[in-house]
């Protein structure tokens, strides 16, 4: 067995992509696998990591709406938590997904569920302010547009929930935490929408 430090970040990285499991998982299988890339997926398939994407398709018609108040009571949020049953949402397991990540979205304050569903106009905004800093710059035009491309990249990736690094755990994002209950509890788990007040 492979010591975790010695696996790559490429590697990881290349696994994550063609399975969809965490970092931590990947990193693990790598390890068990002694690097080697194939029998890691097979060891992911027998932990069940890569359930969450075949059960991706399955309607999520059940579920509940947590919602979580900061001790200082000025921030409040309520979640929106999809899953396939009604058995699955009275469970602990459940319930407690829901509530971290209600208490996530207070703590981490993301625009959207995903990238995909930020507001046209709040990354138009964010950009024609990216554009002006970077014009300030005085960098040749080729270079500017590959910096303005990086940066709303980046303000994508950490203002959407999905992506974001999950408070309670910072080696994973929101979406791998799903992931792992998708693996864990056995159905499709979906964050449909929430709403963050703060005084």
């Amino acid at each position: 067995m492979t010591n975790d430090n010695q696996i790559s970040l490429e590697a990881i990285k290349s696994l994550r992509f063609r399975t969809g499991a965490g970092v931590m998982d990947c990193k693990a299988a790598l390890a068990e696998a002694n690097g080697d890339e194939e029998k890691a997926i097979k060891i992911l398939r027998e932990h069940g990591k890569i359930k969450a994407a075949k059960k991706a398709a399955r309607a999520t018609a059940e579920g509940l709406i947590a919602c979580y108040v900061h001790s200082n009571k000025k921030v409040a949020t309520l979640v929106s938590v999809h899953c396939e049953t009604d058995f699955v949402a009275r469970t602990e397991s459940f319930q407690e997904l829901a509530r971290d990540i209600a208490m996530h979205v207070a703590a981490m304050d993301p625009l959207a569920v995903s990238p995909e569903s930020i507001p046209e106009e709040l990354i138009a905004q964010e950009k024609e302010m990216v554009e002006k800093e970077v014009a300030a710059m005085g960098k040749p035009a080729n270079i500017a547009e590959g910096i303005v491309k990086g940066r709303m990249d980046k303000f994508k990736t950490e203002r959407s929930l999905l992506s974001q690094n999950f408070v309670k755990n910072p080696e994973i994002t929101v979406k791998d935490l799903l992931a792992q209950k998708i693996a864990e509890i056995g159905e499709n788990i979906v964050v449909d929408k929430f709403v963050r007040l703060e005084l």
